[in-house]
């Protein structure tokens, strides 16, 4: 019980900043329908309970059987084998993340089953490469520069109707579900090859599987050229705190169904990898059944919150906003959410735990969870300008990657692995559900084109964690050059003191 209080203590501190926020916009910048409002409360209560259970849940099950299929994996002498297992993990994996099928939703112009098969045909190849990386010993910088180069290259010949939307395909599957058992897989192939470089190979996974879904639906808007089009999404008007209340529990079953059948294929890739394997013993599994029920109950709380309780509120805000007179605020209130709504993605903290425990606390939570909130707050208060302004995304992207790649040569790997892999974490469903439909309302209210002006949120905020971090990844090299270079002045001193006594001993003896 003292483990849940804390976990549901943490989740607290993560989601009530955000809270605080639309309930101070609520009375000020943007009144809201009371309805609305009751949604945001009740979905708020959903939040910290779901992101509770999930944390507590991911760490029972998805990690253990991640580090595990890795763990097979890395040892399995069969090559081809591995390959195929890698692909097809990869591919179940995004097909069941539920920020996938909200994405897809909301991109009416391709049909669904086609969007999500092509970003789930992108992880799979992807996470293949990433194994092999492990194998070979390919640098990650390396392997990032050919791999967004080919971005550049494609999103010049496709459509610029999609190249936000297949920016930001790249961070939605690295979603709740995906990110733990990724995580947990690199872990698992690094531990066995072992050495000095395993804490640095234990990162890139998440990174690498970013950027399959965006080549891939590159490749989709130019063979398929669908026509751009976007749906309106009516607000509903609820009169009374009972019809939100009763909106609520309608909503709840449907979240429920999702999950579930998001869940049934990692349920199944369990039980085989334990028939095949017998790697955990009979508690062992029951502890990972157990933590698989916690896991899916967080999600349904979570994801119910997020989009019954956040999405609405997101939306009317950004609307109320830009249309009330007061639309430069939208820069300013952005980049204020984006800093603090970061902390409430479930896979962030599973990001923050691995880090810590993978270093030994040389790079702690607080400093990457401080790093992240900067770069989000930054990405979201460049994409209300785009919102005011219909600056294009892409002199943005092109801009930030070649920072953030230039600097990859110049900080330790780990850093590079870890900022990269943050850049899938951030962009997760808080993201896809409250920053999002706020930008959407924002540019619906200004008169602007969402398909351009709007997506690409997602996108910008998978993008300025890899500056952030690396950032500090050179601060910590000033830090330690710092040290280093007062502690051999330190050492000169004491060597002088030294040489200076033994000389005056020489002479009392002469």
């Amino acid at each position: 019980m003292r483990f849940i209080r804390g976990a549901i203590g943490e989740s607290a501190k993560s989601v009530l900043p955000i809270a605080a926020i639309v309930l101070v916009l609520s009375v000020s910048l943007a009144s809201l329908d009371s309805g609305i409002l009751v949604l945001f409360i009740f979905g708020t209560v959903f939040l910290i309970l779901g992101m509770s259970l999930f944390t507590i849940g991911s760490g029972m099950s998805m990690q253990p059987l991640g580090e595990g299929i890795g763990v097979q994996i890395s040892r399995s002498k069969r090559f081809l084998a591995a390959i195929v297992v890698s692909f097809i993990l990869g591919a179940l994996i995004t097909i069941a993340e539920p920020d996938l099928q909200v994405l897809a939703e909301q991109v009416p112009s391709i049909p669904n089953l086609v969007l999500i098969l092509s970003v789930a045909l992108g992880v799979g190849i992807f996470l293949v490469i990433s194994m092999v990386r492990t194998k070979k010993n390919i640098p990650l910088s390396r392997l990032l520069l050919v791999f967004y180069l080919a971005v550049m290259v494609l999103a010049v010949f496709a459509p610029s109707e999609f190249i936000p939307t297949a920016f930001d395909s790249g961070g939605v599957t690295t979603g709740p579900i995906t990110v733990p058992f990724v995580m947990a897989l690199g872990t698992g192939m690094a531990s066995i090859k072992g050495g000095k470089h395993s804490g640095e190979d234990s990162f890139g996974l998440v990174a690498l599987c970013s950027i399959g879904p965006i080549l891939s639906v590159l490749i989709l808007s130019i063979c398929f050229s669908p026509v751009p089009e976007t749906t309106q999404t009516v607000l509903g008007e609820y009169l009374t705190t009972k019809d939100a209340f009763l909106f609520f529990l309608r909503e709840m079953p449907l979240y429920a169904k999702e999950v579930l059948i998001a869940f049934l294929p990692i349920v199944g890739v369990f039980l085989v990898f334990q028939i095949l394997y017998r790697r955990f013993h009979k508690h062992q599994m029951i502890r990972i059944s157990v933590g698989m029920i916690y896991t899916y109950i967080g999600l349904v709380l979570f994801l119910t919150g997020a989009n019954a309780g956040f999405m609405p509120a997101g939306r009317l805000i950004g609307a109320k906003i830009a249309g009330g007179g007061h639309r430069y605020w939208l820069i300013a209130v952005g980049m204020l959410m984006g800093y603090f709504v970061v902390s409430a993605e479930p896979a962030v903290h599973t990001l923050k735990k691995q880090v810590e425990e993978v270093t030994n606390g040389a790079i702690s939570q607080q400093s990457i969870g401080r790093a992240l909130s900067m770069g989000v707050g930054l990405s979201v208060g460049v994409s209300m300008l785009r919102v005011l302004t219909g600056i294009p995304i892409y002199p943005f992207l092109i801009g930030g990657y070649v920072v953030s790649l230039a600097i990859a040569f110049f900080v330790p790997p780990i850093y590079t692995g870890i900022a990269f892999d943050s850049g899938g974490v951030a962009s997760g469903p808080m993201t896809t559900t409250f920053m999002l439909p706020f930008a959407m309302g924002a540019c619906e209210a200004c008169g602007g084109d969402v398909m351009t002006d709007a997506f690409g949120l997602g996108a910008m905020v998978a993008m300025t964690p890899l500056i952030t971090i690396q950032v500090l990844g050179l601060w910590s090299n000033v830090k330690r050059k710092r040290q280093i270079a007062r502690a051999n002045y330190e050492i000169s001193q004491i060597e002088d003191i030294i040489l200076y006594y033994d000389a005056a001993e020489e002479e009392a003896e002469a």
